[in-house]
C-alpha cells in the first residue's frame, strides 16, 4: 500500500528518509493520508475525509485543532522530549546571563569600538557595573518535572546548586531519571519563598493560565530569577511588573518575546530558540515519523495527544481491525456483537481511553469484509473504522 504524506513545513531530511517506498510526501497530495508539520496554524484549514494522522514534529500542539480531529477520528501525535537537551542548554545559557549581565556587557564593549588604545583601561574601569553572582550554591526550583524539567534539574545539580523539583504529577520514568539529590518541594509556593532561580517546565493550559500571579509572588524570595522556557502564558505580567518594581523578580528570562515584555524592564527576551538546534529538529521529525509509521502501518498509538497510545505490536492474525470512538458505556459490547453475528473469532483485544475519546485494537483469525467495516461504521459514537493487513 502507497501512504500520501502532506508537509506543511519543512520537515527534518534526515527524519523523512525513515520512510520507505510506501510513502510519498509532498506539499499538496490529493487525499493524504497523514500531516506532519510543525508551526503551520491549522486551525482554518480544512480536513480530508482521507487524513488519518497528524504528527507534529515538536511538543506544543496549540495550532491543531486537537477538538475536530478527535471528531473526525484523526489521531494527533507529538514528540514530547526529542527537543529537550535542547531547551536545556538554552536554560544553562538563561541562567549564566541573568545573573551575570553578560549581554549587557557585550553590548557595552561593543560602544568602545573607535577608542583605540584606551579600550583596554576603559574596560577595567567599566567591568564592574556588570558583576553578578554565580550558580554555585545558589538554590534553584524546578517547576515540572518532564522530559525537560529532569534534564534541568539534573544539569543545576551538576553545576553545584541546591536544586528543589515540584511535580504533583511526575511520571515513574521521569522520577527513575532524576538525581537523588534534587530535594522533593510540597508545593510551588514553597520553591517560590526559598529559591534564588526558578524554571519553568509545566503544560499551557486553562488550568495552568497565569501560574505565576500576584498571589504567589507577594511571598516570593527577593531578587528572584525567573526562567520561562515552557510557555508564555504561564505568567502573568502585570504580577511580573509589579515585582520587578518592587526588586522581588531581579530578573525575567523568557522564550517567548511580545510587546509588552520588550518594554519592560529586567526582562531577556530570547526569540523562541528553544528548540533551535539541527539535533532537536532531527529528533523531533524522526519521533514523529516512528509514530506515523506504527499507526498507518500497525495501528498502533504512540505519544497521542488527543486519543490514548495503545500499542498490540505487529498484527500476526489475519486481520487487525482498530476503532475510533467515543468513550462511553457498552461501546465494546456493541463492537463486539457485529463481530459475533458475522462469525468472526476475536484472538486479541485491546481497548484504552482518555477522556472523552477511545480506541479499541482487535485481531482476528479471518479476513474483514466491508460489509462488517461499515456496520461498525455505524455505531453511533464511531469515528474512524480500520482494517489493516
Amino acid at each position: 500500500m502507497n501512504y500520501k504524506i502532506q508537509t506543511l513545513n519543512n520537515i527534518s531530511k534526515k527524519g523523512l528518509k525513515i520512510l520507505s517506498d510506501n510513502y510519498t510526501v509532498l506539499d499538496q497530495p490529493e487525499n493524504p493520508d497523514a500531516i506532519l508539520l510543525r508551526s503551520f496554524k491549522m486551525h482554518d484549514m480544512d480536513l480530508p475525509a482521507s487524513v488519518k494522522f497528524v504528527g507534529r514534529a515538536g511538543a506544543g500542539v496549540n495550532n491543531i485543532p486537537l477538538d475536530k480531529c478527535s471528531e473526525k477520528g484523526i489521531v494527533v501525535c507529538n514528540s514530547p522530549g526529542a527537543n529537550a537537551n535542547a531547551v536545556k542548554e538554552l536554560v544553562i545559557a538563561g541562567m549564566l546571563i541573568s545573573s551575570r549581565k553578560v549581554v549587557d556587557g557585550i553590548e557595552w564593549s561593543n560602544t568602545l569600538v573607535d577608542k583605540g588604545d584606551e579600550v583596554p583601561a576603559l574596560v577595567e574601569k567599566g567591568k564592574s557595573a556588570f558583576s553578578g553572582p554565580e550558580l554555585y550554591g545558589k538554590k534553584i526550583g524546578v517547576i515540572g518535572l518532564g522530559a525537560i524539567g529532569v534534564l534541568v534539574a539534573n544539569m543545576a545539580v551538576d553545576l553545584g546548586m541546591k536544586v528543589y523539583g515540584f511535580d504533583p504529577f511526575i511520571s515513574i520514568n521521569n522520577a527513575w531519571g532524576l538525581s537523588r539529590k534534587v530535594r522533593r518541594a510540597a508545593s510551588k509556593e514553597q520553591i517560590f519563598k526559598n529559591c534564588d532561580y526558578i524554571s519553568l517546565h509545566i503544560p499551557f493550559m486553562e488550568e495552568t493560565k497565569d501560574y505565576v500571579n500576584a498571589n504567589l509572588l507577594k511571598d516570593t524570595k527577593e531578587g528572584l530569577r525567573l526562567l520561562n522556557f515552557a510557555r508564555g502564558g504561564l505568567v502573568n505580567y502585570d504580577a511580573l511588573e509589579n515585582a520587578i518594581e518592587e526588586g522581588i523578580v531581579a530578573s525575567y528570562v523568557t522564550d517567548f518575546p511580545n510587546e509588552r515584555l520588550l518594554k519592560m524592564k529586567n526582562v531577556i527576551n530570547i526569540p523562541h530558540l528553544g528548540a533551535s538546534t539541527p539535533e532537536s529538529e532531527e529528533n523531533c521529525a524522526e519521533m514523529v515519523i516512528h509514530s506515523l509509521k506504527e499507526y498507518l502501518e500497525n495501528g498502533n498509538i504512540i505519544n497521542s495527544v488527543n486519543y490514548p497510545d495503545c500499542d498490540m505490536g505487529i498484527c500476526e492474525s489475519a486481520n487487525r481491525i482498530t476503532v475510533n470512538h467515543a468513550n462511553v458505556p457498552n461501546m465494546l459490547g456493541q463492537i463486539t456483537k457485529i463481530l459475533a453475528d458475522n462469525d468472526i473469532n476475536i484472538s486479541i483485544m485491546t481497548n484504552k481511553n482518555r477522556g472523552a475519546w477511545a480506541y479499541t485494537m482487535i485481531d482476528v483469525d479471518c479476513n474483514v469484509g466491508e460489509d462488517v467495516k461499515t456496520a461498525l461504521k455505524g455505531i453511533k459514537g464511531v469515528t474512524r473504522v480500520r482494517i489493516i493487513k
